[in-house]
């Protein structure tokens, strides 16, 4: 009986800490490839001991409602984003490019989308008002008292939920409704910090940094009308009158952000910022059979794989037939995540796939080539893995992504308009396969980012825990949160300084004036 009391004593001090580190995490998460990765962080919060509770609107795509290792609150809308949505959007950005000069395609995407952005946010917004209008769903959230509230800021709802539940607020971040996140609480000088959609590097010529500075102003400027359109309206009604979404939005304890400076420029950042680049990238997993037979039989000259993304699985007729011929043409084995009609010109040698273990082909010893879109996600396996890229950016960061690489000379960039034109392709796939400069300089950045103290997925559950300890992390939150924009800049300072000046100035021409009028007057007295 003794030793029985002994060794269930000994089991619950073994199980004591992980019981006392379990909390209960509310999320909301976002679609498509964002999802996937939130998904990744949350299996790894799950294998940790942690309650997850995922938002989610019932017409959610992707997001499923039913899980092992997270359950759902869903919440009933009228209208949502869905994947038909989406996909109407980027194929009508991918048709206007290919027919447009760069410059109408630019005003295109700045402009002649805002309103379907908008939009966007409109049904981001209902989805966060059909949640608070809910008392059965809010009286749930209430009694499962959680500890923390983890949101990816693409989407503004997250910070509104946290503040209405009055809970720590943890981002899993790089954009920021209409920007890059470090743009609303870094010191960010546009000098040398090259605006998304530029398509610069960090070292900039004058008119490109005129040109910068123009994109800039237009997206914050875009930013500030969705905020006053969408999310104000939001906050007034459920938070106060007073409530600030601006302020509410950059308040976040934590913000975990997908990137390092292996792939982005080094730039200003804040104590609590924390990089998690790569995060989801792991040693390849074996094959699936057919697939590791598939690239067993390429012999010496090794596979390429190509995937344009989440939400990309076909292309336009006569786009794919080139691809596919070009393919066709080469010595190395292909295997292509494609799910549109099969390409007339579809060579022996290439493999159409409706899905591909991306992360385990790329860690492959016989993987030669990756023909990426240039999403966020891909660039960092690829970088993970070493792997060479042949880049055909779509949309939204794509280009500035695989940018990224070509100034490093990891990448070759295709253009979508001219990609079809004097066999343009095919001499990218081939040069960047027969210049061994190109696999040199993506190792090397590999081994950068591999040699690290503590991984990204590590150090990215440590501070999400380190949050629910500490109920927060307000010693991290810098002062100019909260500060105006002049007292930031601090314009009234310099205006006081300049008033001091001339006010000082001023009183000296005085004294001297007054002074030269005495001697003056002392003079005529003599004379």
């Amino acid at each position: 009986m003794r030793l029985l009391c002994c060794c269930s004593a000994l089991l619950l001090l073994i199980l004591a800490p992980r019981f006392s580190q379990s909390a209960n995490i509310l999320v909301f998460p976002i679609e498509g490839s964002h999802w996937i990765n939130m998904d990744i962080l949350l299996q790894a919060l799950h294998s940790r001991g942690h309650n997850l509770t995922i938002i989610r609107s019932d017409k959610s795509w992707y997001i499923r409602e039913k899980s092992s290792y997270y359950s759902t609150i869903t919440v009933p809308v009228e209208k949502a984003i869905d994947q038909k949505f989406i996909k109407n959007i980027i194929y009508e950005i991918m048709e206007y490019e290919r027919g447009a000069s760069p410059l109408v395609h630019f005003f295109y995407l700045t402009f002649g989308m805002f309103g379907t952005f908008v939009e966007s946010h409109k049904a981001v917004g209902g989805f966060v008002s059909a949640l608070l209008d809910d008392t059965e769903l809010i009286r749930q959230i209430r009694d499962s008292k959680f500890d923390l509230v983890l949101s990816d800021p693409c989407w503004g709802g997250g910070a509104i939920v946290a503040k209405y539940f009055n809970l720590p607020l943890v981002y899993n971040v790089r954009w920021l409704i209409a920007g890059e996140g470090h743009l609303a609480i870094a010191p960010s000088p546009i000098s040398y910090i090259p605006i998304t959609g530029s398509g610069y590097t960090d070292r900039m010529t004058f008119l490109h940094r005129v040109k910068n500075m123009i994109l800039h102003v237009i997206t914050q400027t875009q930013h500030s009308l969705v905020i006053k359109e969408v999310y104000q309206k939001i906050c007034e009604r459920y938070l106060g009158p007073d409530c600030d979404y601006q302020q509410l939005m950059i308040d976040a304890d934590i913000w975990l952000m997908r990137m390092d400076f292996v792939f982005d420029y080094p730039r200003p950042t804040m104590p609590n910022v924390v990089y998690m680049g790569g995060f989801q990238c792991q040693p390849a997993k074996p094959l699936p059979q057919h697939l590791e037979d598939f690239v067993q039989s390429s012999a010496d000259h090794g596979f390429i794989i190509m995937s344009l993304g989440t939400f990309v699985s076909e292309l336009p007729a006569d786009l794919a037939n080139y691809i596919a011929v070009s393919f066709a043409k080469l010595p190395q084995k292909v295997i292509w995540r494609y799910e549109g009609e099969k390409p007339a010109t579809l060579g022996n040698n290439t493999l159409l796939v409706d899905w591909m273990p991306q992360n385990d082909l790329l860690g492959h010893p016989k993987i030669k080539l990756f023909v990426a879109h240039g999403g966020t996600n891909g660039v960092q396996e690829a970088i993970y893995h070493g792997v060479p890229v042949v880049g055909i950016p779509l949309f939204f960061d794509q280009y500035d992504n695989l940018l990224r690489l070509e100034d490093r000379g990891a990448a070759k960039i295709l253009s979508l308009a001219t990609m079809d034109q004097e066999d343009n392709f095919l001499k990218a796939v081939e040069e960047v396969l027969t210049e061994p400069s190109y696999r040199t300089n993506m190792q090397r950045l590999s081994r950068l980012h591999r040699d690290q103290p503590i991984a990204p997925m590590d150090s990215a559950l440590f501070w999400i825990e380190f949050v629910m300890r500490h109920k927060g992390a307000a010693h991290l939150k810098a002062q100019s949160y909260r500060m105006t924009w002049f007292s930031y800049y601090s314009v009234d300072v310099a205006l006081f300084l300049i008033g001091v000046l001339i006010l000082v100035l001023f009183t000296v021409f005085i004294l001297f004036r007054c002074l030269c009028t005495a001697v003056c007057k002392r003079k005529a007295k003599r004379d």
